[in-house]
């Protein structure tokens, strides 16, 4: 089933499509900003990995050079290792995405995002975040969304959602929000002397364009009828709890105290040890 959609954000057209471009993917959507557009693509093992200790998700961002019709010059002629900026981009999405999944998940999950356009004004990493939600929006994959992010920037004294690569380099702020319309998930900042006035209402302007593209993501999920995969946490026998916060409950509590990072770091290992 194809499902576009389109609306605006900060003067310019947000468009997303589903369902046309990997559908073999648990769930994919094609966001496109202007002429920057973006691949992301959610897929989860059907399969639970036992014996996880962590929620088992890979974030992978890319930007290859073809995206802004380059090739790699040089000696080398292939696309090498993630950029600095990929990285913290997957970082990005990871940090708001991965407590938006019920609590215990276990399932292999992977989120990958290619920036197909780049226009050299609009950066992919905005795009990059809101396409992860929209993708685990659209598949059966448990997923507390949908959420969405937005740049907040503060040119010539006025506050511009999603400003371009120019105008960040005139910006005082630089302020990425990431929120599900009602309450915000993430918040990283970059500012030069803003006041804390500019900085609650840039937070409430993020969270009026964030709550039109959250208002979207929910369509496209009506348009669809997404039905969520069944999921039952697995729950620590209640016994277990109690014979642990007996055992090693106080001094665990005190090296989670300790002054000094490899001090305390080095107590919790020996009490875990203790257990084993």
């Amino acid at each position: 089933m194809s499902i576009r959609k389109e609306i605006e954000i900060g003067g310019r057209i947000w468009k997303f499509d589903s369902g046309k471009i990997a559908r073999q993917a648990d769930g994919s959507v094609l966001v496109q900003y202007g002429e920057t557009m973006v691949l992301v693509t959610a897929v989860a093992q059907k399969k639970a990995k036992p014996g996880m200790s962590f929620m088992p998700l890979t974030v992978d961002y890319r930007e290859h050079t073809y995206a802004a019709g380059k090739i790699p010059g040089g000696f080398f002629k292939r696309e090498g290792r993630p950029n600095e900026k990929e990285t913290l981009t997957c970082r990005l999405i990871d940090r708001p995405i991965r407590p938006m999944f019920p609590k215990g998940w276990n399932f292999e999950t992977q989120i990958i995002s290619f920036v197909l356009s780049a226009d050299l004004e609009n950066d992919p990493d905005i795009l990059a975040v809101t396409g992860a939600s929209a993708a685990l929006s659209m598949s059966d994959i448990p997923f507390n969304g949908p959420m969405a992010a937005a740049r907040v920037g503060l040119v010539d004294g006025n506050l511009v959602i999603n400003p371009t690569v120019q105008q960040l380099t005139e910006s005082r702020l630089d302020l990425t929000v990431v929120g599900t319309g009602t309450e915000l998930v993430m918040v990283e900042a970059g500012a030069k002397e803003v006041s804390e006035a500019e900085i609650v209402e840039a937070l409430f302007k993020a969270q009026e364009a964030i709550g039109k593209l959250v208002d979207v993501q929910k369509e496209m999920m009506q348009e669809k009828g997404v039905t969520k995969r069944p999921f039952e946490p697995v729950e620590t026998p209640a016994e277990i709890v109690k014979g642990v916060q007996d055992r090693i409950g106080a001094d665990l509590l005190a090296a989670l105290k300790e002054k000094g990072k490899l001090r305390s770091a080095a107590k919790v290992s020996a009490l875990r040890d203790t257990l084993l």
